[in-house]
């Protein structure tokens, strides 16, 4: 084999060289410096991030055992802590003073209640009841005397409830007791109803005016009816006015308990007044 000469190779310059390691050393070191739109760039991504809100974990609303007497009812907690009747319970309601209060003895839902010569009244009350700050036996007489100014009657009670809430809405559908209305739906209906006044299977009688049979008759404005309502079985309500069966409820499911354990007079619109309770428990 014939060698070559080294004169036939051609000589490489340095400058390529040079060149060619330049090239490669572009591939593969990171650039330091960032391009002009990548400057531009960055502060509209630092403002996105900021504009971003954080996720928060979710609080939960304080709860509150407060009852305003101005405001809509709700469902706060059933009153434990009032007494047990464990004797008679009497209220003439005759106070002193020139404007006397209902006192200690009662827990009011509504500015709507006064005292008016030896009486407890209440007008436009929205079913917003006074209750009674004692506590209920399972079995229990409640009577009491009222009378309407109106001729739309509307006379009300509410038996065995929580001793502090009142209707949340303009229908009364989320009472907590048995509740009676004497001429109610401007002097139309006797009802007797447990926890909701609009039931479809409350008790109810249609009235007339002028009937002879007081239970069917339509209530007369400022005549004083005695009323009274009983439980002795732990379950069935009867109620009198007059001394003349209303109506009675005996109810498989029967309203005892915390929750179950007040009594209160309660109003819609008309003008109303109520007198002489007296609550007498029975044994069980």
């Amino acid at each position: 084999m014939t060698p070559i000469a080294l004169e036939t190779y051609p000589r490489r310059r340095p400058w390529r060289r040079v060149f060619c390691l330049a090239v490669l050393l572009a591939g593969c070191v990171p650039r330091e410096r960032a391009t002009e739109d990548e400057k531009a760039e960055r502060p509209a991504r630092r403002e996105v991030l900021a504009a971003t809100p954080k996720a928060e974990a979710p609080v939960e609303p304080a709860a509150s055992t407060d009852i305003d007497p101005e405001s809509p009812g709700g469902s706060p907690e059933p009153d434990t802590a009032d007494p047990l009747l464990t004797s008679v319970f009497s209220d003439d309601f005759q106070r002193e003073g020139a404007s006397p209060g209902l006192g200690a003895d009662w827990r009011v839902t509504s500015g709507a209640w006064k005292i008016d010569a030896g009486r407890l009244c209440g007008e436009n009350a929205r079913n917003h009841p006074a209750w009674l700050a004692r506590r209920l036996p399972t079995n229990a007489v409640i009577e009491f005397t009222a009378l309407t100014e109106s001729e739309e009657g509307d006379l009300k009670a509410e038996f065995w409830g929580d001793g502090r809430s009142s209707a949340s809405g303009q229908s009364y559908t989320d009472a907590t007791s048995y509740l009676t209305i004497f001429g109610g739906w401007k002097n139309r209906f006797h009802v007797l109803a447990r926890l909701d006044e609009h039931a479809r299977d409350r008790r109810e009688i249609k009235l007339e005016p002028g009937a002879a049979d007081l239970s069917g008759s339509t209530v007369v404005p400022h005549r004083v009816y005695r009323f009274r309502v009983e439980r002795r079985d732990g379950r069935t309500l009867r109620w009198q006015v007059d001394d003349m069966d209303i109506l009675t409820l005996r109810d498989e499911e029967p309203l005892t308990g915390p929750g179950h354990e007040h009594f209160g007079f309660n109003d819609w619109q008309v003008r109303v007044c109520f007198d002489n309770l007296r609550v007498t428990p029975l044994k069980d």
